[in-house]
């Protein structure tokens, strides 16, 4: 679910929020992001008797292989659309919980998997980050990880700046619409620690990352929450998107339209 799930970009938005999340424009714009997502899976080290919460699994395409490799897993994604998406590809077990509210379910915040995954969906749940952290604790058997890519600092920044210019330039306070919490290694390591984890591996990762359309369909996607100025206004929408773009030329080559990802990947253990 930037990027958002298990499989997909982080599709954990705030939960006042309605669902604008569409698994159709996931699928057409974004289908690098579960494809990259073999690291972070390397990382977890799945094994047969384990039980696994997919946190933010989007339209469930790393759930799917997840599956294949251990007894069960509890995928869950704040998207009713995303979900509705990894029940057709199979996900036995798909659930809408927003990531914010796993601390309070009484069924998932029992102390009962060996891990929980999560790939591309943390930097979407931005209201309390801590609260989040909390939640993956109390999910957790004793020695039980967590193991995440997500957005780090840095993440996407040249499209990041360009969206907030072009809402400042309307009289728009940018910051008000900024859906993403990319933190830095220090930042995610104290969150971690505060709550009780032990930080095994902690790692900023730069990488540029090819897209399957162009910065625009991008923005259609990842970056709706920014258009909410101009509800209605499609021609203002479509106005800033090709803005942003057109600012953003030296991010083609061949015909091929790239933006420079930062994730952030680490597993800890629950102590």
């Amino acid at each position: 679910m930037v990027e958002t799930a298990s499989a997909a970009p982080a599709t954990q938005q705030q939960s006042d929020n309605k669902d604008q999340w569409s698994s159709q424009k996931y699928d057409k714009h974004a289908s690098f992001v579960p494809a990259l997502g073999a690291p972070v899976l390397r990382l977890l080290d799945p094994k047969p008797h384990e039980r696994i919460l997919d946190l933010g699994a989007g339209d469930g395409v790393l759930t799917v292989e997840l599956q294949k490799q251990c007894q069960s897993v509890v995928a869950v994604d704040a998207s009713a659309d995303m979900i509705s998406a990894a029940q057709q590809i199979g996900c036995k077990d798909a659930r809408v919980v927003d990531g914010h509210d796993l601390v309070d379910d009484q069924e998932l915040a029992s102390g009962q998997f060996d891990a929980v995954f999560s790939n591309a969906a943390l930097h979407w749940m931005k209201r309390d980050p801590q609260r989040v952290v909390e939640g993956v604790y109390k999910c957790l058997k004793p020695s039980g990880r967590f193991v995440a890519e997500c957005g780090g600092y840095m993440n996407c920044s040249e499209v990041r700046t360009g969206l907030h210019a072009a809402l400042k330039k309307r009289g728009h306070n940018p910051e008000d619409y900024d859906p993403w919490f990319f933190p830095g290694t220090k930042t995610y390591t104290r969150m971690l620690e505060q709550q009780g984890f032990r930080v095994d591996s902690i790692e900023l990762i730069p990488r540029l990352t090819p897209l399957n359309t162009d910065i625009k369909g991008w923005i259609e996607t990842f970056g709706f929450t920014f258009m909410k100025p101009f509800e209605g206004d499609e021609e203002t929408q479509r106005e800033i998107r090709e803005e942003v773009q057109n600012n953003l030329k030296f991010s083609q080559d061949d015909g091929v339209w790239s933006i420079m990802y930062v994730r952030l990947r680490f597993k800890a253990t629950k102590i």
